[in-house]
């Protein structure tokens, strides 16, 4: 199955520019799309929906509105040409903010989002959780599906980052930051400004050094107690 979810924007164009970035992905599906937010929640209560990509400023109803008269609430993807209201959208949950016009590269970071949240923390019973959770990387304008347990580490080379799996190496424009944020907590974590690692990928630990696979990565000083503590399931109250 796959993941559903709506638009709502008063301005066709806007939906016009979700749809078509959506497009790119086969497991998610847009059950449908409203100007009007009122007519939105008949199918809400008919249908589970997964995520729901929100624009604020409507004549009909606000986007908080909106979200404050939700009986089960998804997802929730703001689509906004205003940034003043990021704030306030976070303190409701929402899962990201997005400010138009959207760039594709920025959207793929909120559909990796979307994948985490629904592959790896399982919010959504009605997902076919039997497909390998993963993301989506733009290499050379073709958009490549990765499997997240086939990352081995992941390197920086200034204005790109270099996704080294054990089928094969991607080099994409994007910041080490901006990819491990896309990742679960719980499998990956940056060890070094250059460099965030798969956990369970690790093979030795050396001093200030990991290896894994034939690579031997190094443990910067800032991120060193923490990595250790990650390691080795350390608590920190004890």
């Amino acid at each position: 199955m796959k993941i559903k979810c709506v638009i709502i924007d008063d301005e066709r164009l806007a939906i016009d520019v979700i749809e078509t970035h959506l497009k790119n992905f086969d497991h998610i599906e847009v059950v449908a799309t409203f100007k009007n937010p009122l007519k939105a929640y008949q199918i809400l209560e008919q249908e589970k929906i997964d995520v729901i990509f929100l624009d604020i400023n409507m004549p009909e109803m606000t986007g908080f509105s909106f979200i404050d008269n939700l009986s089960n609430k998804p997802l929730i993807v703001i689509t906004t040409a205003y940034r003043e209201y990021a704030v306030k959208s976070f303190e409701l949950n929402v899962l990201d903010y997005l400010v138009k016009p959207i760039p594709f590269s920025r959207f793929l970071k909120t559909i990796n989002k979307i994948y985490q949240q629904v592959y790896i923390n399982n919010i959504s019973s009605d997902i076919n959780l039997q497909q390998e959770p993963h993301i989506f990387l733009k290499v050379n304008k073709k958009l490549i599906k990765i499997n997240l347990n086939d990352i081995l580490f992941i390197e920086s080379l200034k204005d790109y980052v270099k996704v080294i799996t054990s089928i094969g190496d991607y080099v994409a424009h994007k910041s080490l930051t901006g990819i491990t944020e896309e990742l679960p907590q719980s499998s990956f974590i940056r060890v070094h400004r250059s460099y965030t690692i798969s956990i369970n990928k690790i093979i030795a630990l050396e001093g200030n050094t990991i290896e894994i696979s034939n690579k031997k990565i190094p443990i910067g000083r800032n991120y060193l107690k923490k990595t250790k503590e990650r390691i080795f399931n350390i608590n920190d109250n004890k």
